[in-house]
C-alpha cells in the first residue's frame, strides 16, 4: 500500500493493534532513529509489547526483519520474537526486550563492566557467522562497498564546501583496497551492530543475553564489518585498547591471521566513516535532522584513525584533497542548509 497520511496511518495501526488484541492498549513513543521507522512501547496490563510502524515504500521492508529474526532465533540469538504482523501496510507487533541498551548501561546507568559487554557482543557475532546465512541475500561487490563510500565527497564535502568534488579517483583507490584486503568470503551481517542496537537481557543464559535490535537491512557482507560498526561506534567513544581487544578475540575466533585482519578492520573502518561522513551530512540536509552533525567530528576522527594504516596511504592522500576538516565553522555551515534541499 502507498504511504498514508498520518490520520490514516494512524487508524491502520488502530486496526492492526485490535486485530492482535491491543486495540485497548497505552501506547507511549519509544524511538525513531535515521530512518522513517517509529516504536512505540504498548502497554496492557502487566503486559507489555512493541509497536513497529515502518511506511510502506521508505526503503525498509518490515518483511526482512520477519525473516532475519526468525534466522536469529533459530541460531539460539535474542531477536524480538514477531507477535503478529501486517506487511502490507508495514506494522509488526514485537516482542518487548526492555529498556538495557548497551548504551544506556555503558553511560553509568548499571550493570556489567565494559569489557564484558563487548566480549559478549562479539562473540555473538563470531556464533552469527559460523552458521549458513539466510538464501537470497544481497551482496555487494568491492566496487558498489566503494561507490557507497562516496556519500562523502557527494554529500559531505558538498555540504561543508558548497561543491561536490569528482570522486572518481576516490572510488577507485577504495575499492582497489578493498580487493587487496577485505574481499574475502562473504558472511551475514547486521550492518548496524552498535551499542544503541544491543540490549543485555541478564535473565537469559550465554549468548541469548545479548538482544538484537535493527536488523532488517542485514546482507551479506565482510566478516570484520560488524565488528567495525560495534568498537568504531559513530555515537559513543570506544576506548582504542578495547576496540584492539575485540579484534584480538575476533581473530582468534574466527582463525584469521592478525596483520590482515587488521588491515581489513581498517579499511572496512574507512569505508564505513565515508559513508556515514556523507549519511550524517544528508540526513541533515534532505530530512531537516540536524542532530547527526553533532556526530561528525567523532566519525572524522574514526575516519584518519582508520586512514593511517600504511594499505590506505594512497586513499588517505585523496581524502586530504577532497574532504575538510570538520571545524566548528565547516558544522554550522552544514548545519545552515538544514532542510534545504531535496
Amino acid at each position: 500500500m502507498d504511504d498514508a497520511a498520518p490520520a490514516t496511518r494512524e487508524a491502520l495501526a488502530q486496526a492492526f493493534l485490535a486485530r492482535s488484541g491491543w486495540g485497548t492498549a497505552l501506547r507511549h513513543h519509544l524511538a525513531g532513529d535515521a530512518s522513517d521507522r517509529s516504536y512505540q512501547r504498548l502497554q496492557r496490563g502487566p503486559e507489555t509489547a512493541v509497536l513497529m510502524d515502518a511506511p510502506p515504500g521508505r526503503g525498509d521492508d518490515p518483511a526482512a526483519f520477519v525473516a532475519i529474526a526468525a534466522h536469529l532465533r533459530r541460531l539460539g540469538l535474542s531477536a524480538p520474537e514477531v507477535l503478529a504482523c501486517d506487511l502490507e501496510n508495514g506494522f509488526l507487533l514485537l516482542e518487548d526486550l526492555g529498556d538495557a541498551l548497551f548504551a544506556r548501561l555503558l553511560s553509568g546507568a548499571g550493570g556489567p563492566a565494559e569489557p564484558a559487554l563487548y566480549e559478549a557482543a562479539t562473540d555473538v557475532l563470531i556464533h552469527l557467522q559460523r552458521a549458513a546465512p539466510p538464501a537470497g541475500l544481497p551482496d555487494l561487490s568491492a566496487t558498489e562497498w566503494a561507490q557507497a563510500a562516496a556519500m562523502a565527497p557527494d554529500w559531505y564535502a558538498r555540504a561543508a564546501t558548497g561543491t561536490a568534488p569528482d570522486a572518481a579517483r576516490f572510488t577507485t583507490l577504495l575499492e582497489e583496497a578493498l580487493r587487496r584486503h577485505a574481499d574475502g568470503p562473504r558472511v551475514l551481517i547486521l550492518r548496524d551492530y552498535h551499542a544503541e542496537n544491543l540490549l543485555w537481557l541478564p535473565a537469559r543464559a550465554g549468548l541469548a543475553r545479548v538482544g538484537l535490535l535493527d536488523f532488517q537491512l542485514a546482507q551479506m557482507g565482510q566478516p570484520g564489518y560488524d565488528l567495525v560498526s560495534l568498537v568504531q561506534d559513530a555515537r559513543r567513544d570506544v576506548p582504542e585498547a578495547m576496540e584492539h581487544a575485540m579484534i584480538r578475540r575476533f581473530a582468534a575466533a574466527t582463525r584469521a591471521e592478525p596483520e590482515a585482519f587488521e588491515a581489513a578492520h581498517a579499511v572496512l573502518g574507512a569505508q564505513r566513516a565515508l559513508r556515514i561522513l556523507g549519511i550524517f551530512a544528508r540526513l541533515c540536509l534532505v530530512a531537516g535532522k540536524p542532530g547527526y552533525v553533532a556526530l561528525i567530528p567523532r566519525v572524522w576522527g574514526q575516519l584518519w584513525r582508520n586512514l593511517a594504516h600504511p594499505a590506505l596511504a594512497p586513499l588517505a592522500a585523496e581524502c586530504r584533497a577532497l574532504l575538510p576538516e570538520p571545524a566548528p565553522a565547516v558544522l554550522e555551515r552544514i548545519r545552515a542548509q538544514c532542510g534545504q534541499m531535496r
